[in-house]
Formats: C-alpha cells, structure tokens, sequence
C-alpha cells in the first residue's frame, strides 16, 4: 500500500490519520520537537513526549531516523518522525503529502513534492500552492474538497458549543510558563482557577469539562491557545474520543486521497510510454 506523509499531528489531524490508516495506507507523521496541542488526549502527537501513544484504534511511535519507519509501519503502528521542515520527504518518496498543521500559511508545501498534495484549511491556494485543499471551518462546507481556490479564511471565532464561543476557550495573557491547576477530564465550576500563566490566574467562564489543556510546564508566546472547557453535560466521553470536526475533515482528506488514486491510474493508463 502506498505511503503517505501527514506534516503534524494534533487532534484534528489525527482524524485524518486514522480515516487514512482504516483504509490500508502506509501513514507516517511529521512532527516539531515540541508540538502544542491543547486537545491532547486525541492527539498523535503526544507520542513525541510520551514515546508512543494511543488514540482509539491506533498507535503512534516515536522514531529517531529514518531507518526505524518500516518496522514501526510493519508493526501496524504509525511512526512520527522529528522533521518540521520536511527534510526526509525526499527520502521517504510518499504517493501523498498532507499539511495538517492548521498553520493557516504555507509551511513549504508545493505540488512537486509528491504526486498529490493536499491541505487543511486557508493560507494554501488549490491548483496552485497544492493540489487539493480540505475546509476545515465548521458549518455547511466542513470537510469539503475544494480543486480550485482557498478555504475560508480564519474567523478567529470558536465554534458554538451549548451556546458558548468565545468562553470555553482560553489563551495565554503574556508570554508565559503555564502551570496546569485543572487538567483534562475534570470538572469546573465557573470562577475556578484552571491555570496559572506565570503569576495570572486564568479562571474559568463556563460550567463543563476541560476537554483541553497544554502540558503543565509549557512555554507559550502571548495569545496562544492554552485550554477549553466543553460546557456539554456528556462532555467526559468526549475528552478521549475524536471529534466530529476532525472525522468529517478526515473523511475529506480520504477522498481527496481516493480521488487522487483515480486520477493517477487515468495519466498512467493513458501514458503510452509504459507499453
């Protein structure tokens, strides 16, 4: 089966790993030697720091070269590999590369670099940046193929959740060290600390669950991403299950996988040079 290369693995990236990995293909991930992720739980990428780790129904191990991907691969495990700039791409020689950082730039992907490229979410021009870009805002068009043009830009806006945006999720007042005080899987009443960003008490605005949290101890720049809280009563199920953005975004990026596979069997069938 062919190999694929999927560039980052947070939580919706994740979706699409496994949706790839169900379907048979070789999925190997690229990682940034810290990755920051706040929905870890659900996230490939904690096998940086834990060495392996499991999401449902797979398991994501650490490798430290390039040697040790085809053993990880024939052990039905996917191997993630420190490589941010995607320098072992060329190596590798994979059928698809995916950028699934959710970076909203171009991290240096362009079409030469497999023979299907594809996307997740604004900052990359299909036809022209990659072949195919996947939407990853929510609403009518969540995880639809786009062949030409752009995904919507960021709203900068938290999908609506029980009627709560802007309030279930938390970002880092300064540049700080985050010291965790309400990690996953708990439960938090509104006014209660959740985290500290050095000395700043971040306090919770809504009633829920902390579905995400970063790692006690990181080191976030002003503004990132530090936690949410799921104001849902069911929430507790959720916090170690993907979620329904990142299956219907993984369910895009299959496609766009299969639609790709096609396409390669037509150019082959009709290049004369093979016969």
């Amino acid at each position: 089966m062919k190999k694929i290369v999927v560039r980052g693995g947070g939580d919706v990236a994740t979706g699409s790993i496994q949706k790839l990995y169900r379907a048979g293909f070789k999925v190997i991930v690229l990682e940034m030697e810290r990755p920051l992720c706040i929905r870890r739980s659900v996230a490939l990428s904690e096998a940086v720091y834990e060495g392996s780790f499991i999401v449902e129904d797979i398991e994501a191990v650490k490798v430290e070269s390039l040697n040790q991907i085809n053993s990880v691969l024939d052990s039905d495990k996917i191997p993630i590999l420190i490589d941010p700039d995607g320098k072992s791409i060329t190596e590798i020689k994979p059928f698809a590369v995916i950028d699934a950082t959710l970076s909203k730039r171009n991290i240096g992907m362009s079409m030469d670099m497999a023979e299907l490229t594809i996307a997740l979410g604004p900052g990359y021009e299909a036809g022209k940046d990659v072949n195919f870009v996947i939407e990853t805002n929510r609403g009518h068009d969540l995880g639809r193929i786009i062949f030409e043009g752009s995904a919507q830009p960021n709203t900068h806006m938290p999908g609506n959740i029980h009627g709560y945006t802007q309030d279930r999720v938390y970002y880092s007042p300064v540049e700080s060290i985050i010291r965790v005080k309400k990690d996953i899987r708990s439960k938090v009443k509104t006014g209660e600390i959740i985290a500290l960003a050095n000395d700043i008490k971040i306090v919770a605005k809504v009633d829920g669950i902390v579905r995400g949290m970063v790692r006690d101890g990181t080191k976030v720049d002003k503004n990132v991403k530090i936690a949410d809280i799921d104001p849902r009563p069911d929430a507790m199920d959720y916090c170690f299950s993907i979620s329904d953005k990142a299956r219907n975004i993984g369910g895009g990026t299959l496609e766009a996988i299969m639609i790709g596979l096609n396409l390669s069997k037509i150019n082959y069938q009709n290049d004369n040079s093979h016969i």
